[in-house]
C-alpha cells in the first residue's frame, strides 16, 4: 500500500492517451485505464477503437505497469455527470484505498510529474484511515484554447485541477469537497484545443454537456478567433463565458513544443500565493 497509482479514462478520444501516459509512467507504481465494456460515453454514445491503440498501449508498457479495467460504467438513469462521478469512483476503488488515487484525464499532460509525487509523499501519513482524514492534493492546468497560426491560444489565468485524493468521495467529476492542499505542479489540458468535429463530440458526450453555455455562440466565438484578433476579445470559457476572461499566445503546435517554448514561471502561482490557499483550506476544514 501507500503507492502512487495513476488512473485514467479512455472515451472517445483514446488517442490522447498516448500524450498523457507517458509523462507519468516512469513516477507511476501501477496504471489503469479504465474502459466501458460496451463502449459508451457518459451520455450513452457509443465509440469505436482502433485496435492499434491496444497495440500501442501494450508495446509501450515496458514494465507491466498498466492495466486496462472494463466494466458497465454507463447507466441510463444518470446525467452524464453523474456518471462520470460514478465511473471515477469505480476507478479509484480498482486502484485500492490506501494508496494516493490519481486521475488524470486523456487531454492533461503534467509538466513534471516527478515533483508532483514528491509533494504527494509530504501527506503520506493521510493514507492511514483515509476516510477520516479525507484530503486532496491540486495542482494548477494552463488551458489551451485553440491551435492557430503555428501555435497555440491559451487561457492567460490557470485553473486549480484536483489530481489525486486518498479516498474517493467524488461528489462533482475529481472534487470530494474536502481539504485541498495546493502545490506548485502544472498541467497543460488539451481541453478544447481540437479539430472542430472533436469539440463538439467533446461538447456533446462529456460530464458538463448540459452546462455549456449558448454552444452556437461559445462555437462561433472559437472558429473566428486566431493570433490577428484575441487580444481585442474576451470571456472564452464554455460554461461561464467571464471565467476566462483573455488568451495568450505560444508558438508551438505539439504538446512537446509548447511544453519547451511557454513561460511556466509567468503563470505558476507565487509560493506566497499557494501558502495562503493552504492556511485557509486547513482552518476550514479543521472542525469538519
Amino acid at each position: 500500500m501507500k503507492k502512487i497509482h495513476v488512473g485514467f479514462l479512455l472515451s472517445y478520444d483514446y488517442e490522447k492517451l498516448k500524450k498523457s501516459i507517458p509523462p507519468v509512467y516512469q513516477d507511476a507504481d501501477a496504471i489503469f485505464v479504465a474502459m466501458d465494456h460496451k463502449n459508451r460515453t457518459w451520455s450513452g454514445e457509443v465509440f469505436d477503437v482502433d485496435p492499434n491503440f491496444f497495440q500501442w498501449l501494450k508495446e509501450f508498457d515496458v514494465d507491466n505497469k498498466i492495466e486496462l479495467y472494463k466494466d458497465d460504467f454507463y447507466d441510463s438513469t444518470l446525467i452524464a455527470i453523474e456518471n462520470d462521478n460514478r465511473e471515477r469512483h469505480m476507478l479509484s476503488l480498482k486502484m485500492g484505498i490506501g494508496n494516493w488515487l490519481v486521475q488524470v484525464d486523456s487531454d492533461e499532460y503534467f509538466v513534471d510529474f516527478g515533483k508532483y509525487v514528491k509533494d504527494l509523499r509530504r501527506y503520506d501519513s493521510y493514507l492511514d484511515n483515509p476516510e477520516e482524514k479525507n484530503i486532496q492534493i491540486a495542482a494548477y492546468l494552463i488551458n489551451l484554447y485553440k491551435y492557430t497560426d503555428k501555435g497555440v491560444l491559451y487561457v492567460k489565468e490557470p485553473t486549480r485541477g484536483i489530481m489525486a485524493t486518498n479516498y474517493p468521495n467524488y461528489k462533482v467529476a475529481r472534487n470530494t469537497r474536502k481539504r485541498i492542499v495546493y502545490t506548485q505542479n502544472i498541467l497543460l489540458h488539451e481541453s478544447i484545443a481540437r479539430d472542430e468535429e472533436e469539440l463538439e463530440l467533446k461538447l456533446d458526450n462529456w460530464g458538463h454537456n448540459i452546462e455549456v453555455h449558448d454552444k452556437n455562440a461559445f462555437l462561433e466565438k472559437w472558429r473566428t478567433t486566431n493570433k490577428s484578433n484575441y487580444k481585442s476579445r474576451e470571456d472564452f470559457f464554455y460554461i461561464e463565458p467571464e471565467k476566462w476572461k483573455s488568451l495568450e499566445f505560444c508558438e508551438g503546435e505539439t504538446i512537446d513544443e509548447i511544453r519547451k517554448n511557454i513561460n511556466l514561471e509567468s503563470v505558476m502561482p507565487s509560493k506566497m500565493y499557494i501558502a495562503k490557499k493552504n492556511f485557509g483550506q486547513y482552518f476550514k476544514h479543521l472542525f469538519k
